[in-house]
């Protein structure tokens, strides 16, 4: 049964009965509605952030064990960079350095490689950070694991061909010297015979008379055995191949023939006094690579140390070349 609720008015001096307005009545139902939500949500907050539901528990256990295997794979990964960097150092300083061959430079590892399809499927692996990551990490590493086993498969081919290789390095001296007194000038700067300034000569000039045997230095095709009026006479030009070539100049007589096939030793001309030149010698030329290089360390096959020293002294002296 409702209680029913008295006031005293003291004007009427009468217990008059106490109504409550419909608004009041109102305003109090929303007011305790809200408060109900109010307290509701808060108590739901709490519970969500102090008790996991079952999924959000799984996805935690999840995510931390991806977390986990992703350092994991990472320190792996970092492991095979670091193994793949000395084995490209090992390809470039050691390996390509004893069949004289040039180093590949890092961009070519990479380029040479970007379109093998193959490579590319790691990429399909996901959308996320991680995944993202770690993809472009082993894409990388596979194009250079793929470089490293083409350049590996060069060398191999360089370890058949090695007897060819030193076969086609210039090892000897162009004409007869066995008393080592038939260099007339060295390579460097020297007096030009007939200008009178110095001038850069970019070979060895080796004095013997008219007729001398001229030898191929090293194995090789003819590639030049002409006359050049202005220049080196009568000369003859071999391609060894591995980037040398040999020059031999002022020639009285051309024995090769160009296209011509030679052994180290062979006869390929004879001392002579043609084109710009102030007397019978054998003007003679290494290079590499398309460069001159000093001939006077390619004779390490016909000397003894104290001879390649003596020799060494002689052709560094300055003085007059003789073309």
């Amino acid at each position: 049964m409702k209680k029913i609720k008295y006031y005293y008015n003291t004007h009427t001096l009468r217990f008059e009965k106490i109504e409550v307005p419909l608004h009041v009545k109102l305003l109090r139902v929303f007011g305790f509605v809200a408060a109900s939500l109010v307290s509701a949500s808060v108590i739901f907050f709490i519970a969500g952030r102090l008790i996991e539901s079952p999924e959000a528990k799984l996805l935690r256990i999840q995510n931390d064990d991806w977390k986990d295997n992703y350092a994991v794979l990472q320190e792996r990964t970092r492991q095979l960079e670091m193994q793949m960097q000395e084995l490209e150092d090992r390809d470039n300083s050691v390996y390509r350095s004893i069949f004289e061959s040039q180093p590949i430079p890092d961009s070519a590892r990479v380029k040479d490689n970007e379109v093998k399809q193959e490579v590319k499927l790691i990429q399909k692996m996901g959308e996320t950070d991680l995944v993202k990551s770690m993809s472009a990490q082993l894409n990388n590493l596979s194009l250079r694991i793929a470089y490293q086993s083409k350049s590996f498969n060069e060398i191999d081919d360089m370890v058949k061909n090695k007897e060819k290789l030193l076969a086609a390095i210039p090892a000897i001296q162009p004409v007869s010297n066995k008393r080592l007194k038939r260099i007339a000038s060295g390579f460097g700067n020297r007096v030009d015979p007939v200008y009178k300034v110095t001038k850069f000569h970019a070979g060895l000039d080796f004095t013997a008379p008219i007729g001398t045997p001229i030898y191929a230095t090293a194995d090789g095709t003819i590639k030049t055995a002409n006359f050049n009026a202005g220049g080196y006479g009568n000369h003859v030009i071999i391609n060894h191949g591995y980037g040398y070539e040999t020059l031999y100049g002022h020639m009285v007589k051309i024995k090769a023939r160009q296209g011509q096939s030679v052994k180290r030793g062979e006869v390929i001309g004879y001392v002579g006094s043609t084109g710009k030149s102030t007397g019978p010698h054998c003007h003679y030329e290494v290079h590499r690579n398309g460069h001159p290089v000093d001939p006077i360390y390619y004779f390490y096959n016909d000397l003894t140390p104290e001879q390649y020293d003596r020799l060494l002294k002689l052709a560094a002296a300055s003085n007059q070349s003789l073309d």
